[in-house]
């Protein structure tokens, strides 16, 4: 939500406006920014609102290896060992939500839920999250403890969890945290009214890369007229199809201006048609949509291939 290069002042301060908006849930990860810095800016944000209506998030999974590339860790010793630290980070006494960021391929689901049940029963966390989780995992987590959210890539132009995922989480009554809702920026215009700058992250995004985001611009443009006859911005209209989805899918904007955070608040007041729905859904047919999802190095963590091994 909040990994962006701004002081710790400023960032408190869209936390604080974002609350005295109306918004209660704030979803963070350990391995955003340096040196645990996303959750050190919550939790001083935290030290000035009231604790008790406030739900925070946040993840573990990733470790950093000696050669500095992302290793995906799922053992019960890791997960207390990431669990302790963010309650130290967060200066809080537990977290409302706590997600598995990425599942481990080599540790049985079983196993990580086991220490994450125990957190609960110790009062450390209080419900359990998976992200990019496959359905056998999902289903086989659910059996140790009961996962309270699963957090998917939603969006206009990603809807596959629609096949599969989502009637999965209705029928064990699992709500949705739909990550990326405004398609890594691309219905804020990125990539096509406003440049991509190189730091940026999205030039490792298959969508925004040559060719695909030159094809991939015109889906913002046909989003962009879509928006301008509902009476709205391009992002507007892209969070108004996901709170439409259903009361059990909670989108997670990011935002780094106050401006952005009351735009995408005013997506609440977009009221769309069973025809524009289909309108909006018509015009990003999904085979049309250029690229990947993800890089190739983590595609092997995607939902569709993150399965664990088989408890023995």
């Amino acid at each position: 939500m909040l990994n962006a290069p701004l002081s710790h002042e400023a960032r408190c301060e869209i936390i604080k406006e974002a609350f005295h908006k109306g918004i209660t849930f704030f979803d963070t990860a350990d391995v955003y920014g340096d040196d645990h810095d996303n959750e050190i800016v919550v939790g001083k944000a935290l030290k000035q609102l009231p604790r008790e209506q406030i739900q925070v998030a946040t993840k573990f999974g990733f470790s950093m290896s000696d050669g500095n590339r992302f290793v995906i860790k799922g053992t019960p010793d890791y997960v207390r060992q990431c669990c302790e630290a963010s309650l130290k980070w967060l200066g809080v006494d537990y977290i409302d939500l706590y997600f598995q960021h990425r599942v481990d391929l080599s540790v049985p689901i079983e196993d990580t839920m086991g220490e994450l049940k125990k957190l609960v029963e110790e009062g450390k966390i209080r419900y359990i999250g998976l992200s990019e989780a496959s359905a056998d995992t999902i289903k086989r987590a659910n059996v140790v403890h009961p996962i309270t959210a699963v957090q998917m890539e939603y969006s206009p132009w990603t809807r596959e969890v629609k096949e599969d995922i989502i009637p999965l989480c209705r029928e064990l009554g699992i709500g949705i945290v739909a990550y990326s809702p405004l398609g890594h920026g691309l219905f804020g215009g990125k990539g096509v009214v406003e440049n991509l700058c190189k730091e940026s992250v999205l030039a490792m995004n298959p969508r925004f890369m040559g060719e695909n985001l030159e094809r991939n611009k015109g889906i913002y443009i046909r989003v962009a007229d879509l928006a301008a006859k509902c009476g709205c911005s391009p992002p507007q209209l892209a969070l108004a199809w996901l709170l439409h989805q259903g009361n059990d899918v909670v989108p997670i904007p990011g935002t780094t201006k106050i401006n952005n955070l009351n735009a995408n608040i005013g997506s609440l007041e977009v009221k769309l048609t069973p025809g524009d729905l289909k309108e909006i859904s018509d015009a990003i047919p999904m085979d049309k949509v250029a690229g990947e999802r993800v890089p190739e190095e983590f595609s092997k963590y995607s939902y569709r291939s993150a399965n664990t091994p088989v408890k023995t």
